[in-house]
């Protein structure tokens, strides 16, 4: 409602005030949740560069093992082995990180007779050691996936929550405000007419009783 829509009385006033009040507390949550939100996303910003920083070594890595099981066990045998891997996928779920829903990543694999104690039992070391480091990086593929996914959701309710904070520190409360100074300065004006008209009254009272005892 515009502010000079608003009808000067006591219980207008006293609705702003509490609007005035609810206002400031609910900026004061959303910039205690925009500090929250800053900090988890920079502790998850730490996390995926320290993470990145260990893929590519195990990537390195899984090449080296897998270059060295070729040699050790011939190509023709690591492409039968891959031949029998399963298949994998990525299941999507969902958390909640404080009021943001964030996608949840899972890996999941098909049956297959390649199943880890076969891998033991009957898998050359080389290749199997190969598989495990794949294996991981795969892991770690999907779960820096979900982590960097996770900074966006959490960039754009940053954002969002920073444009609500601006828009109730910079435009709503003020507006509140100058609605109570303009009903104040109303009643004010009411009260000091009130206050002159009765004083005319009560002279013209005492004139007319002055000249009915004269």
């Amino acid at each position: 409602m515009p502010s000079q829509d608003v009808r000067p009385t006591r219980i207008e006033l006293i609705r702003t005030g509490r609007r005035v009040k609810l206002a400031r507390k609910g900026l004061d949550l959303l910039k205690m949740k925009r500090s929250s939100l800053v900090m988890e996303f920079f502790n998850i910003s730490r996390q995926v560069k320290g993470m990145r920083e260990d893929l590519r070594k195990d990537v390195g890595e899984a090449i080296s093992t897998l270059k060295m099981a070729e040699v050790l066990e011939g190509t023709m045998t690591v492409e039968r082995i891959a031949f029998m891997s399963a298949d994998s996928s990525v299941g999507i779920g969902s958390k909640n990180i404080m009021g943001v829903r964030i996608p949840e990543l899972t890996v999941n694999y098909a049956q297959t007779i390649l199943s880890e104690m076969y891998r033991v039992v009957s898998v050359p070391a080389p290749v199997n050691d190969a598989i495990k480091k794949f294996e991981k990086i795969f892991r770690f593929i999907v779960e820096i996936a979900e982590k960097e996914n996770s900074m966006r959701k959490l960039l754009y309710e940053i954002d969002r929550t920073k444009r609500r904070s601006n828009a109730i520190e910079n435009i709503l409360i003020p507006d509140l405000v100058q609605t109570q100074k303009r009903i104040r300065m109303r009643l004010d004006e009411l009260e000091r007419d009130t206050f002159t008209t009765l004083k005319i009254i009560k002279r013209k009272i005492t004139e007319r009783a002055e000249a009915e005892e004269s």
